[in-house]
């Protein structure tokens, strides 16, 4: 079964530009367009799509509302933000809603393509440079500060790296990058990868 996408973005051009990159990809079936939040709301209510790719700035109500009304209502949902934004307050905002992904509007159609996997999937994926963000405020304090490799290991995890290529990027042994990944989730009390992103923000390791 292709992966049902809902396309939430004010802009017409570039919400035609998402379509026409993702419209001839077999394994992805656009069943909706919203040009605002309100409209992304109603129509993830009536559609209930494996992925809403979600703009952040849209008239009526914006993307982090929108996220919080269908996250509401589906708890489940998959929310991946694709936005031109990338300061710690849309940052932190959209994963505090509960967003399973940040990317930005450069990103190329390969990687647009791996997140909406991923999220689909209930993974979590993170532009680079977003992941190095939320790790830079993570490192900045808490009682179980990670550590070096640990903070290396978990931009990793936001970037939807499994074990396996985590060792391979990092030169170390799979079991070694296992326990890496053990005791991020120790230190952080979380239980799974998705929970391990969001959790600086609860735990207000994370300054905004």
């Amino acid at each position: 079964m292709p992966i049902r996408v809902l396309i939430a973005e004010d802009q017409r051009i570039v919400r035609e530009g998402i379509v026409a990159l993702l419209e001839d990809e077999e394994e992805i079936a656009i069943v909706g367009e919203a040009a605002d939040g309100r409209e992304a709301v109603a129509l993830f209510a009536r559609l209930r799509p494996d992925v809403v790719l979600m703009d952040l700035q849209m008239p009526v109500l914006d993307g982090v509302a929108a996220t919080q009304q269908i996250l509401a209502q589906a708890p489940g949902a998959g929310i991946l933000v694709l936005t031109t934004y990338a300061t710690d307050e849309f940052i932190f905002q959209a994963l505090r809603a509960g967003a399973r992904g940040y990317l930005l509007k450069d990103v190329s159609a390969e990687e647009l393509l791996a997140a909406i996997r991923a999220v689909a999937a209930g993974q979590t994926q993170l532009a680079p440079a977003i992941a190095a963000r939320l790790v830079a405020g993570m490192s900045r304090g808490g009682p179980e500060a990670l550590t070096p490799r640990e903070l290396e290991v978990l931009t990793l995890l936001g970037q939807g790296h499994s074990n396996a290529e985590i060792a391979a990027a990092l030169t170390i042994a799979p079991r070694t990058a296992k326990v890496h990944v053990q005791n991020i989730l120790s230190k952080l009390g979380v239980t799974n990868r998705t929970e391990a992103v969001g959790v600086a923000l609860r735990r207000r390791l994370i300054s905004l």
